[in-house]
């Protein structure tokens, strides 16, 4: 008899514990790692809620690093995309959407705080705009598509690179929340097991299933 739970097959799980017994390692680590993702999805709805708490509280985006929220709302982006068009399951990427979310209300206090916008802020703005939801719609060329998810790995890695410099040059994390710095460090440890384990794709074999 299957006995499943928002995708999670239970089953083996039960099977082995109504005979006394430990359930196998792989049934044990595919339902781990799914009770994970699901975990992971849940506190990515609250994981930049600190940061954004803070800017408005404080009316001040004081040693936040503008480039770096930019680039992670363009990783976001295209990681959502890319996911979302390869059917992965929810629990695989669902975080995505809550941390995009956020991030975009992130990038709007940071903008306000930042005023008056320069013509270049509002020039990547309206690109954004016009670009992001043809990617989330997957009406793009697969090559492209495949070459903009390889590049999100270094979107990622360089969007910490400005927070990590201003850091040093101001001394001081200013308005940087720590508890949403350390729920990103925590959620990415956790996501690389469940990616592995939910066999994700990479980007040269996506296209050709």
């Amino acid at each position: 008899m299957e006995f499943e739970i928002l995708g999670i097959n239970l089953s083996c799980v039960v099977s082995a514990i109504s005979n006394g017994e430990f359930p196998q390692k792989d049934c044990a680590l595919d339902v781990l790692s799914k009770a994970l993702g699901y975990c992971i999805v849940a506190a990515s709805i609250i994981v930049k809620v600190p940061q954004i708490y803070i800017i408005w509280k404080n009316k001040s985006i004081k040693g936040l690093s503008v480039a770096s929220f930019e680039l992670e709302v363009v990783g976001f982006t295209i990681a959502l995309a890319y996911c979302l068009h390869n059917d992965l399951p929810f629990s695989a990427y669902g975080e995505l959407l809550f941390l995009l979310l956020q991030a975009l209300i992130l990038i709007a206090l940071i903008y306000y705080y930042s005023s008056p916008l320069g013509a270049r802020t509002l020039l990547k703005s309206t690109i954004y705009c016009a670009v992001a939801p043809t990617i989330l719609a997957g009406r793009i060329n697969p090559v492209l598509f495949e070459a903009l998810y390889a590049s999100q790995h270094a979107i990622f890695l360089f969007a910490r690179i400005p927070q990590i410099w201003k850091n040093y040059c101001n001394k001081s994390t200013g308005e940087l929340s720590f508890l949403t710095s350390f729920m990103n460090a925590a959620g990415c440890i956790v996501r690389l097991f469940t990616s592995i384990q939910e066999k994700a794709p990479t980007s040269n074999s996506a296209w050709t299933r």
